[in-house]
Parts: structure tokens; C-alpha cells; sequence
């Protein structure tokens, strides 16, 4: 049972379940297993099976990017989630849900054009953006939430 003190993280190597203390977060904990970083610096490719445990499970507020590989704008935002990953590392989680390969979740959000941001925290709804958006306008949309 998790409680607000400590949350339980999944292994994105080898899928090991990790209790860390929330304020540990932003140090950059490890796998006990494998030693994995279990915050990335980087985005996280999400499925719709994955949802329940990377999205709604997270300790942290998630920023999931609706995309596709053949969108140009999708593709434009990339190097900016990356940036916006590694500097709010232990802060926010970014993952990535391909629309193409997972429907499910774009069809539950009702994401009718990409790239759309939506950002999630413990599993609920608290913002939504859609289309590409330089990092200092992204990263203000957010800063109420971090």
C-alpha cells in the first residue's frame, strides 16, 4: 500500500517494482534490481496496456504526447520533449503514445488531431494542448502544475 510519504515505481528495464519516498524523486533513484534510473531524463514510450501503471500509477504529474511517426509537427515537438523531460526530471514525467499502434487511449480522450498534449496527474485530467508549441509556451502552460 502506497501512502503519500512513498511511491511504488515500475523498472522501465526490467519491470521490478520499487518503493521510493516521494521526496527521493528528483535525485534520480535506481532500479534495486538492475540500477536503471526509474525517472528518466528522456521521454517514455506508453502503450495502452502500460496505461494503468505509467499514467495513473505515477507519483508524479505525466505529460503524455499524443503523436504519430508520419506528422510533421508531431516530430517538431520531439526535441523539445526530450529538453523538457531532462530538465524537470523527478518533477514531471513525458511519455509518448503513439496514436497508430494504440487507439484505445486516443479514442478515451477524445484526441481528434496531433500532436495533442494532455497532462495527467495521479490519473486525472488537469490540462490539455493541442498542436506544437515552442518550449517557453509549453512550459508555462504547465508550470502551475509542477
Amino acid at each position: 500500500m502506497t501512502n503519500d510519504a512513498s511511491s511504488v515505481l515500475r523498472c522501465p528495464k526490467c519491470k521490478a517494482k520499487n518503493r521510493v519516498a516521494r521526496a527521493r524523486l528528483a535525485q534520480g533513484p535506481t532500479c534495486s534490481a538492475c540500477h536503471t534510473a526509474l525517472v528518466p531524463a528522456s521521454p517514455v514510450t506508453v502503450t495502452d496496456g502500460e496505461w494503468a501503471t505509467e499514467v495513473d500509477g505515477s507519483p508524479m504529474p505525466v505529460l503524455v504526447d499524443f503523436w504519430a511517426p508520419w506528422c510533421g509537427p508531431c516530430r517538431a515537438m520531439a526535441p523539445v520533449l526530450d529538453q523538457l523531460a531532462a530538465e524537470t526530471k523527478g518533477h514531471l514525467k513525458v511519455t509518448k503514445l503513439n496514436v497508430d499502434e494504440n487507439p484505445r487511449m486516443a479514442s478515451t480522450f477524445q484526441v481528434q488531431a496531433i500532436p495533442t498534449l494532455i497532462l495527467f496527474d495521479r490519473g486525472q485530467k488537469k490540462e490539455e494542448i493541442r498542436g506544437a508549441l515552442p518550449k517557453a509556451a509549453l512550459k508555462a502552460r504547465l508550470a502551475p502544475y509542477l
